[in-house]
């Protein structure tokens, strides 16, 4: 990953609105979930979400497809998974407290 794309990545996930969403997404997993779904959830306006969706969309976060009349969106899991593998490219160099876990 290119160190533009992280920041890039960086910076849509440092909005609270878009950190939710983003997580959310990752939670859903691949089936997804609509953008009427997720503004029902967050209690937030249409337009608030679609703005967000489009700057995760742009960072490369998040993918859309479209299902019939409906959009799905879904976390880009490779796209996160590279961003965690820059990040933690050069951990833990023998310290312990700094080792990398995933308790899925």
């Amino acid at each position: 990953m290119e160190e533009n794309d992280v920041v890039r990545s960086l910076a849509a996930l440092a909005h609270g609105l878009r950190l939710q969403v983003f997580r959310m997404l990752v939670v859903a997993g691949p089936g997804g979930m609509t953008p009427g779904a997720m503004v029902e959830r967050l209690g937030v306006p249409a337009a608030t979400l679609s703005f967000h969706l489009k700057e995760l969309a742009h960072a490369g976060l998040v993918t859309q497809e479209r299902d019939g009349r409906n959009l799905i969106y879904r976390a880009a899991f490779a796209h996160m998974n590279a961003l965690l593998g820059y990040l933690t490219a050069n951990c833990c160099e023998g310290v312990e407290e700094a080792a990398v876990s995933c308790h899925c």
